[in-house]
């Protein structure tokens, strides 16, 4: 107990733990626990991610090879690379669901409107991941699904042949793609899922979330 006296006086972790872990909720049902579990699929991905990225090799000759490699011959590899698989489209899931529940309580109201913001922001960030995610195995499904995808940017009125370029990093599809996206995919994305999570976060606990619809007492 003195160092936990010694450390709050230096930290104030008890008032910290009390205002995440002790604050008082509104009586919620099972729904209400879609924003949690999209949280802990997010820790998941990061997790699983960063390891892979110990053997992933983000060049066209040795992309897919690799994505083997740690799938057949890296110990645990096949559950790692199946955890960070499916746990993609968990989290793309999990998110629209969560937004879906927040649209029919009516919690994106006053005054939770920034923490909607955030949400929405965070949704945009999780289909960044499983886009630029999608190429990286490099197979012939991830080649003509990115070159799909990519070629529906370029209808985009005025701007769309520059998207498609920029998203490229050229007319077609090449290392120069592979690396853009596994750049996008490990920094860019991963920065500001941070930043937005921790504000969505620091909202909840600030404002609370709201109450199941119900009549009035």
């Amino acid at each position: 107990m003195r160092v936990a006296d010694w450390l709050d006086e230096r930290l104030g972790w008890r008032r910290v733990w009390e205002a995440i872990f002790l604050r008082k909720v509104p009586k919620v049902n099972w729904l209400y626990t879609l924003g949690s579990a999209t949280l802990f699929v997010a820790v998941n991905q990061m997790v699983t991610g960063i390891l892979l990225t110990i053997y992933y090799v983000p060049t066209p000759d040795q992309a897919y090879a690799s994505v083997q490699y740690i799938t057949t011959q890296v110990p645990a590899g096949w559950l790692i690379r199946g955890l960070h698989h499916w746990g993609a489209s968990a989290m793309v899931v999990l998110s629209v669901l969560h937004m879906l529940r927040v649209i029919l309580h009516g919690s994106f109201k006053f005054p939770r409107e920034v923490t909607w913001f955030t949400g929405v922001g965070l949704l945009l960030v999780v289909i960044g991941f499983g886009f630029t995610g999608y190429l990286l195995p490099w197979d012939q499904k991830a080649f003509w699904a990115t070159t799909v995808g990519t070629r529906i940017a370029s209808v985009t009125p005025l701007i769309g042949d520059s998207l498609m370029r920029i998203l490229r990093g050229g007319a077609e599809l090449s290392a120069v793609t592979l690396a853009r996206f596994f750049g996008v995919h490990i920094w860019v994305l991963p920065v500001g899922l941070t930043a937005l999570l921790l504000v969505h976060l620091y909202l909840v606990i600030r404002v609370g979330i709201s109450a199941p619809p119900g009549p009035e007492e």
